[in-house]
């Protein structure tokens, strides 16, 4: 949720850990009365690219699989 968060920045991980980017709308800037909705299907979209990512066979995927595979569930749509 860093994205547009509270004006807040991305966080620096120490290293070279593998990132990618899975955009979710901002809940907390939903309309008031639309809010409690948002934040509900923000976690669902989460809870989705989680449970996807621990299904992932890393011990068996090389880096650059990883990236690819993180990658794709950032893409994933959540409708």
């Amino acid at each position: 949720m860093c994205d547009n968060a509270a004006g807040e920045l991305c966080p620096v991980w120490p290293g070279q850990p593998i990132r990618a980017h899975w955009g979710i709308e901002d809940p907390a800037a939903a309309d008031p009365d639309a809010q409690p909705a948002a934040f509900l299907t923000a976690f669902a979209y989460l809870k989705r690219r989680i449970d996807l990512f621990r299904s992932l066979p890393l011990e068996a995927l090389d880096e650059l699989a990883i990236k690819r595979e993180v990658d794709d569930i950032g893409r994933t749509h959540d409708d």
